[in-house]
């Protein structure tokens, strides 16, 4: 239904008293601010009252300790830009009041009685009805009329109530819608806080493991290089072995060689000794070492195959296979193979805490 809003013209001051009048507004119950009027560390305002049931909407908890319990401690979010507000143990008593805006509600209060925003507030007139003021609800309709349309205009058949009583009720089912909305927004932080804390758990868990799987391998490294150096000592003991017998033979032949060599000297000489007295005084000594010389036996030689070392081969195809499937135990790791007892244990903590922030919802859903 259309209304013929009659509102005269208003002063500059009348105006000036609407603007404050929106300022002075409580964004919870959408009334003017209910003294004490609390202010929060974001420098918004807030009934008091307001600001405790916002908080109990937030921390049900709360609320089965019944209506006159005084939370102590917690925290709830600003309905007006979402600021976290955390509470000592006086909970919402221990926030500061806002002295000035209490007084500024006192002079307001006092400028509002005047007749002036009286007589501005009778200007809401019915249009079929100049004469009459629009005082009623239809509730079929669901719009504010006056007296005689109920009585002999398009109202007449319908069922209507006060207008202050439907507008108060309606004011109230706002209000708990808001506070309904505000509890909701706040478990969802909730969840997308505790999501961002399973986050941060898994990639320090994932960093832990990889730290873990490195020292892992690092180790195994050691051993291969161990093994290398203990098998390379065996190739390099034997390698030296072999070699030191083989130079020793060396070293004796080379002897023989250097005294056969010499002995041929001492022949070739006697042999261009001119006179025959002075050879045959050293003749038979000489064929006596030239003899001597040739039975010398130099039969100790390597055997074939002395200087093989394919010996020292080795297989490492199996190791390598059983590397190549070095898998993830799909066991769980006790305490004393794994990094301890918190490896998994804080994620599946915050999936628990999820899982209770989401009962709520659930709960009312099924109301």
């Amino acid at each position: 239904m259309n209304f013929a809003v009659g509102l005269k013209p208003l002063l500059a001051e009348a105006r000036s008293m609407e603007s404050l009048e929106k300022q002075l507004i409580c964004p919870i119950c959408l009334e003017m601010f209910t003294k004490p009027v609390v202010i929060l560390p974001c420098q918004h305002n807030l009934c008091r009252k307001c600001a405790n049931d916002v908080f109990q909407a937030s921390n049900p908890l709360w609320q089965s300790r019944g209506s006159s319990a005084v939370p102590s401690g917690g925290r709830f979010r600003c309905p007006s830009c979402r600021h976290e507000v955390v509470l000592d143990r006086h909970g919402v008593y221990g926030l500061q009041r806002n002295l000035l805006v209490e007084n500024i509600i006192d002079i307001y209060k006092q400028e509002s009685a005047r007749p002036l925003h009286a007589k501005a507030e009778q200007h809401l007139m019915c249009e079929e009805h100049e004469d009459e003021r629009i005082n009623i609800y239809c509730l079929r309709c669901e719009a504010p009329t006056c007296s005689l349309c109920k009585v002999f205009g398009a109202h007449k058949d319908c069922e209507v109530a006060p207008l202050p009583a439907v507008y108060q009720r309606q004011k109230s089912e706002l209000s708990d819608g808001i506070a309904m909305l505000v509890a909701g927004n706040d478990r969802i932080q909730a969840i997308i806080t505790q999501m961002e804390e399973i986050c941060h758990t898994i990639e320090e868990n994932g960093r832990r493991q990889k730290q873990h799987l490195g020292l892992r391998f690092d180790s195994l490294y050691s051993i291969l290089e161990e093994r290398k150096k203990e098998l390379l000592q065996s190739i390099a003991r034997e390698q030296e072995e072999k070699v030191q017998h083989v130079r020793g033979l060396i070293r004796q032949y080379g002897d023989h060689l250097e005294a056969s060599s010499k002995l041929v000297e001492s022949a070739i000489q006697a042999m261009e000794e001119p006179q025959m007295a002075v050879y045959l005084q050293h003749s038979k000594e000489l064929l006596k070492k030239i003899m001597d010389m040739s039975k010398v036996s130099m039969s100790s030689r390597p055997e074939p195959g002395y200087e093989n070392m394919d010996h020292f081969s080795i297989n490492v195809d199996y190791v390598a296979e059983m590397l190549r499937t070095i898998e993830f135990q799909t066991e769980p790791l006790g305490e004393e193979d794994g990094d301890g007892p918190g490896d998994g244990s804080e994620a599946t903590g915050d999936e628990d805490r999820l899982d209770s922030l989401e009962a709520p919802e659930a709960v009312e859903g099924q109301h």
